[in-house]
């Protein structure tokens, strides 16, 4: 495991995230593919705040079932949460908010978020 850094662009939003670099989820929702997100899928527990949950703004779309969280000030997008298929509590990182990551040497894995 290795722990990242990661926040929005202001720094109103900066947390830790424990997780071993994996391929990184591309999805072409109409959310995901309008952020150009890549994610990877951590444990809810593999995430700690470094700012106060006060901080973030929220939306919700489609189902209302992931908490996609935001910064109010510089409208930065770095990580959601919800619920995998088994019910486990889940954080969706974005990765290109992450400090240290070379992004073009991520394996990428294309998911049809538009579909589902």
């Amino acid at each position: 495991m290795s722990l990242f850094h990661g926040s929005c662009h202001c720094g109103r939003i900066a947390y830790d995230v424990e997780v071993e670099a994996q391929p990184a989820i591309e999805c072409n929702c109409s959310h995901c593919s309008r952020k150009g997100y890549l994610l990877w899928f951590v444990p809810r527990t593999a995430l700690t705040l470094r700012t106060p949950a006060a901080d973030m703004a929220t939306y919700h779309f489609n189902k209302h079932v992931i908490d996609h969280h935001f910064c109010p000030v510089c409208g930065c997008a770095p990580f959601g949460f919800g619920t995998d298929p088994k019910g486990q509590a889940t954080a969706a990182i974005n990765v290109r908010c992450l400090e240290g990551v070379e992004l073009g040497t991520l394996q990428r894995v294309p998911y049809d978020g538009r579909s589902a």
